[in-house]
């Protein structure tokens, strides 16, 4: 697979005449945002000061509108980006790697991870399929939501998780459920509560604790097979998912389930959006997208998962 810095000369150089053109692009969209937000809210606030009233109402007509309004302005320019900068990236990395901008990893295959509580509302785009080095892959942008109520019966949506969800073969028809999540309750409560807590997770399996004491701190494991966790957690194994997890620099959750390993990384926004704000010749916004997808192709190649570690069963 290609490194970084050669997906990076490969943005530049082989992608620098559409890049330059979707710059002009960017530059006459956002004067147009401009000009549109600043008229909107001049007329917006000419009804707040007719009616002299209702302004919590007006404020939420506003920001709805507004946001309709800026997505359906962005959109042309979003699937032109996507088509000609983050389709080409991913070719450059493997020809034989499909790429669809509107879909996303099935909700079957986010529930079957076991990572997260199901949504009541899932989303996403930017969808990757395909082969590296045999192993089957797949990833996408994933939104998975809650649907909350509270007292007065008025509903919200709260985010179970936004991020990168990535699925691959591991080589491994696995017996049981081994699901490794960010250690976050011994790192807020300490070692004390924060293990009470973890082992009294009702909505888990059972605790298993690893004898690497850097992994310890940076995840807790469950598993409903405690011998085959261990088995599968070899140290070769927790040290490259700590690699992983520190060159991600973002919360990362694991489980084996099946012939499966499902990982996610939680950025919290909508990953490979071009930003109307910032230029894409600007090398940092570069980096964010060339960085994302070696990181989620290079899963296999971090992981070793065509090692064949065991047979299929």
């Amino acid at each position: 697979m290609k490194s970084v810095s050669e997906l990076t000369d490969f943005y530049y150089n082989d992608l620098f005449p559409t890049l330059q053109k979707l710059e002009n692009d960017r530059k006459s969209l956002r004067h147009r945002i401009i000009f549109v937000a600043i008229t909107v809210s001049a007329i917006f606030a000419a009804i707040a000061y007719a009616l002299n009233n209702y302004y919590d109402f007006i404020i939420f007509i506003y920001i709805a509108i507004g946001a309709l309004i800026y997505k359906f302005m962005i959109k042309d320019y979003t699937h032109e980006f996507k088509m000609s900068v983050i389709k080409p990236l991913i070719h450059a990395i493997d020809k034989t790697l499909l790429y669809s901008s509107a879909t996303h990893v099935s909700e079957y295959l986010f529930k079957h991870s076991k990572l997260f509580a199901d949504p009541d509302r899932m989303s996403g785009n930017d969808y990757v399929k395909g082969q590296i080095d045999g192993i089957n892959i797949q990833f996408s942008d994933i939104h998975a939501q809650k649907k909350n109520q509270n007292s007065k019966g008025k509903d919200s949506w709260s985010t179970i998780f936004q991020g990168l969800f990535i699925v691959a073969d591991f080589n491994k028809h696995f017996n049981g459920e081994t699901v490794v999540l960010p250690d976050t309750a011994q790192s807020t409560f300490g070692d004390i509560i924060g293990h009470w807590l973890q082992s009294n997770n009702a909505s888990r399996d059972e605790l298993v604790k690893m004898d690497d004491p850097e992994f310890e701190k940076e995840f807790v494991v469950y598993s409903s097979d405690q011998i085959e966790a261990r088995y599968i957690l070899s140290h070769s194994l927790m040290k490259k998912l700590l690699d992983f997890k520190h060159k991600s620099k973002h919360p990362v959750y694991i489980s084996f389930i099946g012939t499966h390993i499902y990982m996610a990384i939680s950025y919290d926004k909508d990953l490979f959006e071009p930003s109307v704000f910032h230029s894409l010749l600007d090398y940092k916004v570069a980096m964010e997208y060339v960085k994302t997808l070696h990181l989620a192709i290079g899963v296999v190649e971090e992981l070793k998962l065509n090692q064949k570690l065991w047979s299929k069963v």
